[in-house]
């Protein structure tokens, strides 16, 4: 039996290293939904790595990622595969859906390359009839990408950059908690983006009472439940990420616990990271 490869339709540069790949995946266009995602594997002796899906087009069978080029799986796919290149594993959908339905007004808050998940929620979220305020964050106005989709779905969009070269000046929890302390009526909010932003924004609705879905990029290897790498604390309970996330109530999440074993293989992905990098500077000369 040939194992199945998997087709890159296109690649293009969003921002400075974050690239956005559309990758031949029918049976994975046809059946995934805003929330889920797919487990990656550029080669034999490749990594196994998650990706969110940003969007689908079943007719074409093209399913669409966000990369940002940090360790060396995703700076050796930045460096070596192109459209045309194919894929050695795309195994999705992986995790549970959004839960998409009309709450009434909701707010959106994305930071860094989480942004490009939270566009297919924008989006389905609003198709259901939501009034969503869009608030997104990037460090500087040269990381901007996605900005025109945002404006274009939700019903009010605010931007903040850290250095204030666009939009607003701080951060997304800053115009998150205006808003809440105007009084105004908001129903369900969703955060998306680093652990120590959806902390942040999680603590800020809870002082409000309003509920909160976060989505946790805890460390994931088989994307099944298997390996147990993926674990959280939610509640007191522990949860796995990959199959009963990656969406979870941001009022229960033990963000600390999230952010310790985020690093627990730090040295080791610096370690792969640095032995990639001396091997294509190796190969260039």
């Amino acid at each position: 039996m040939v194992k199945a490869l998997y087709r890159i339709l296109s690649k293009r540069t969003l921002a400075p290293n974050i690239r956005e790949y559309v990758i031949e995946a029918p049976d994975v266009a046809k059946t995934a939904k805003p929330g889920q995602f797919i487990v990656l594997r550029l080669h034999e002796k490749g990594e196994r790595i998650p990706l969110t899906i940003v969007h689908c087009d079943p007719a074409s069978g093209g399913v669409t990622l966000v990369v940002q080029e940090l360790g060396k799986t995703t700076r050796e796919m930045g460096d070596r595969f192109d459209a045309g290149d194919t894929v050695l594993d795309f195994v999705g959908p992986l995790g549970q859906p959004t839960e998409v339905e009309a709450y009434g007004t909701i707010i959106c808050v994305a930071g860094g390359v989480g942004i490009a998940p939270m566009l297919p929620i924008v989006r389905a979220l609003r198709g259901a009839g939501n009034e969503v305020i869009g608030i997104v964050g990037y460090r500087s106005r040269e990381l901007m990408f996605y900005q025109d989709e945002f404006e274009e779905t939700c019903n009010e969009f605010i931007v903040m950059t850290n250095d204030g070269s666009f939009g607003g000046k701080g951060f997304v929890s800053d115009p998150l908690r205006e808003i809440l302390e105007s009084g105004r009526t908001i129903d369900h909010v969703w955060s998306i983006g680093p652990a120590i932003m959806m902390k942040v924004c999680s603590e800020i609705t809870k002082e409000f009472n309003v509920p909160t879905t976060v989505s946790l990029n805890s460390v994931m290897i088989d994307g099944t439940g298997m390996c147990g790498g993926c674990r959280v604390d939610v509640g007191g309970v522990t949860k796995f990420a990959c199959v009963d996330g990656p969406e979870f109530d941001g009022h229960q999440v033990d963000f600390d616990l999230l952010m310790a074993r985020q690093g627990f293989y730090k040295e080791e992905e610096a370690c792969s990271l640095e032995q990639y990098l001396a091997s294509t500077e190796g190969s260039a000369s």
